[in-house]
């Protein structure tokens, strides 16, 4: 249960102000449609998600015990200072424009995620707690958490949030992960 909690929780927060709920506001807004829009985030974030734990999990396998807390460590520091850099609402693929608002979603919200800072966050996550299902069950969880009140409350969420603060606070959680994770400590949570 504590790798779903995590990973949920470090997800919900790092994707508040990120591109995907960047893009997420942009097809609430143009499409006007938020039952396929929701299942598009959804099913894509599954898709990938899972994708990013099971490699996740193969690249523990693959790494011995000082290597990969090292690898953890530094990753989810380098995630921190990722959290601080604003995304911009023009990164989105323009290729799916065209589509209805689920297909748009599903592969707008998959090609976009590919090497963004949450699927990066869930292959370490996954390295971690060596559960393929219940990261990605709780970085899917956090991605839905961010982004569907995006989608719902569009022109609030646009205007409103203070992403600064978001971003900041993303930022710290990451780093206390890597610098936890750098010195062994936390008990369980670095067990």
């Amino acid at each position: 249960m504590e790798a779903f909690l995590v990973s949920s929780g470090v997800v919900a927060i790092a994707e508040i102000g990120d591109k995907t709920q960047l893009l997420a506001l942009i097809l609430a807004a143009r499409y006007r449609a938020p039952v396929p829009i929701i299942l598009g985030i959804l099913a894509a974030t599954v898709l990938n998600h899972t994708l990013a734990a099971w490699l996740g999990t193969l690249v523990a396998g693959w790494l011995g015990g000082e290597s990969l807390r090292w690898g953890l460590g530094l990753s989810f520091l380098a995630m921190a200072a990722w959290a601080l850099v604003p995304d911009k609402a023009d990164d989105g693929p323009r290729v799916f424009d065209n589509a209805g608002a689920f297909l748009a979603t599903l592969f707008s919200f998959f090609l976009i995620e590919i090497g963004d800072k949450t699927q990066i966050a869930t292959v370490a996550l996954a390295a971690r707690f060596h559960d393929v299902a219940l990261v990605a069950a709780g970085t899917t969880t956090g991605m839905l958490l961010a982004d569907v009140p995006a989608v719902l409350a569009a022109d609030f969420a646009g205007k409103r949030l203070p992403l600064r603060l978001i971003r900041l606070t993303a930022g710290a959680i990451f780093a206390t992960l890597g610098v936890a994770t750098l010195l062994n400590a936390g008990g369980q949570l670095l067990g």
